[in-house]
């Protein structure tokens, strides 16, 4: 539950986000007009390396997007390293902050009631050349189980049908036990989106923990500060004061619309098109020059980095209690987010298998495809994944295929059973595993023969003996040449 706070400290949102990416020369700020329906699309798809923001939208709106555009960003977040970022978020996991009650926040400055806001002057962008209509992406759903009162937090699509008017991609986890609860009864769920707060409130969302379990209190242990919830206007829920955005609203029950196709995040369009259902908006309420959030969606775009990262750590925390605590360094998702790979000194002959059979029935339903690598492959780098599955897989004993599982519904390649929309609504499909490593420590002579080539001085540095003119040319090369693990 939450408490009551008249705090006034300065909490962590999207405009202290944006100041922090600023200040790492992370941002690129674009100060010509760009139409979000034609234009933003292709500039958001364009950008891994760095957050856009955009100055000049119609009717005086800003967007922030790309933000984190890769891992790099999100471990800027946190204030660690890249490598140090999983097994810290995981820690973080495991300590949540209960939120806070204030009687008011920014986004309580403007109020708007059915008819005097209209979501289709919203800067809301066209990801994808197939894409049914604008989408926003980056709205997180607040819902309570009618039961229990619980509170759930999660993402989900929402293609925008009028002035007051959207449906909903409600993927058969937390938020559609919910609105199913409310169905039975023949009764409209209460929802409140906000839009535009800071990323790590989008890590929280994005983070599958046990139903019941409240994300804005994760959200509070991954920030290491609570919350602070005002109370809707409309509706019977707690949103985050310091958002951009609030819409209130209801999902009525039983009602369908077709909806779709939509750029999905493992770089298709086919997954969750057809009938889902909607929600209607009764109230708006945001910050004076509120800041949208767009979110662009596709493999390795910044919704797959808000999901990879608390599946990673979740992934990792979960393993390393597997078989009496593991030498496990580092978990990392694959493009698609449906592989992920393991970075393990084993202790025995055949842990590795244990780790990867317990990575595929974690609490995600993503996993498809699980590898494991030992610490001297960098799984940030996915040429050195794949020249370990060349060079040190034995294909008949290290590759498993499982088959009769459940696996991810927006998984393309496998068959769908039910349709979005339906209790059905699942893929039923096959799981593999496939065993990278080399041998133990334990047997050091069989584990000798993978030592990996390396030159003599590997502490001798490119930049110390090239020509001054050629040193952009060596610093375009720092990644391989400064401190890399391949010359360790």
């Amino acid at each position: 539950m939450a408490s009551t706070s008249d705090s006034t400290a300065s909490p962590k949102d999207m405009r202290s986000w944006i100041a922090e990416l600023d200040a790492a020369r992370e941002l690129i700020r674009i100060d010509k007009p760009v139409d979000p329906l034609t234009q933003m699309g292709s500039l958001l798809y364009q950008s891994r390396e760095k957050a856009l923001f955009f100055e000049k939208l119609p009717h005086g709106w800003r967007s922030l997007g790309q933000a984190p555009a890769n891992v790099r960003h999100a471990a800027l977040a946190f204030g660690v390293s890249e490598e140090d970022l999983v097994p810290h978020v995981a820690a973080k996991l495991g300590t949540c902050i209960p939120p806070v009650m204030v009687e008011r926040g920014p986004v309580k400055d403007l109020k708007f009631e059915r008819g005097e806001f209209d979501l289709t002057e919203l800067p809301v962008h066209v990801a994808g050349q197939r894409d049914g209509g604008p989408v926003i992406g980056s709205g997180l759903v607040v819902t309570k189980d009618p039961d229990t009162g619980k509170r759930n937090l999660s993402f989900h699509r929402l293609q925008i049908k009028g002035p007051d008017k959207s449906g909903i991609l409600l993927y058969p986890r937390h938020s559609w036990r919910n609105y199913l609860k409310y169905q039975e009864r023949n009764e409209p769920m209460p929802v409140a989106i906000f839009i535009g707060h800071h990323p790590l409130y989008y890590v929280a969302a994005a983070t599958t923990a046990a139903y019941g379990d409240d994300e804005l209190e994760i959200a509070g242990g991954l920030l290491g500060e609570a919350v602070r919830l005002v109370k809707c206007e409309t509706v019977d829920l707690e949103v985050p004061a310091d958002a951009e955005i609030v819409l209130e609203g209801h999902i009525p029950p039983h009602v369908r619309e077709d909806e779709g196709p939509f750029s999905e995040f493992q770089d298709y369009y086919v997954t969750g098109t057809g009938k889902n259902p909607i929600v209607e908006y009764r109230c708006m309420t945001r910050r004076r020059d509120a800041i949208f959030k767009n979110l662009q969606n596709g493999s390795e775009m910044e919704g797959c980095v808000f999901h990879k990262l608390p599946m990673s750590a979740t992934i990792f925390r979960r393993l390393k209690n597997v078989g009496g605590g593991p030498n496990l360094h580092n978990v990392a998702m694959l493009p698609g987010v449906f592989g992920v790979v393991l970075q393990v000194t084993q202790r025995f002959y055949g842990e590795a298998k244990n780790l990867l059979l317990a990575a595929l029935s974690s609490e995600y339903q993503h996993p498809k495809v699980a590898i494991a690598v030992d610490a001297d492959v960098d799984i940030f780098n996915h040429s050195e994944v794949l020249w370990a599955l060349a060079t040190r897989v034995n294909p008949s004993e290290d590759v498993i295929a499982i088959p009769g599982t459940h696996n991810h519904a927006m998984d393309a390649s496998l068959p769908e059973l039910g349709a979005p929309g339906t209790k059905l609504w699942q893929r039923q499909g096959s799981k593999l595993l496939i065993d990278a490593t080399i041998p133990p420590p334990a047997d050091a002579a069989a584990r000798a023969a993978f030592e990996r080539i390396r030159p003599r001085n590997p502490q001798l540095r490119l930049g110390d003996f090239a020509a001054e003119e050629s040193l952009p040319l060596v610093r375009a090369l720092s990644p391989l040449f400064f401190g890399s693990k391949l010359l360790r």
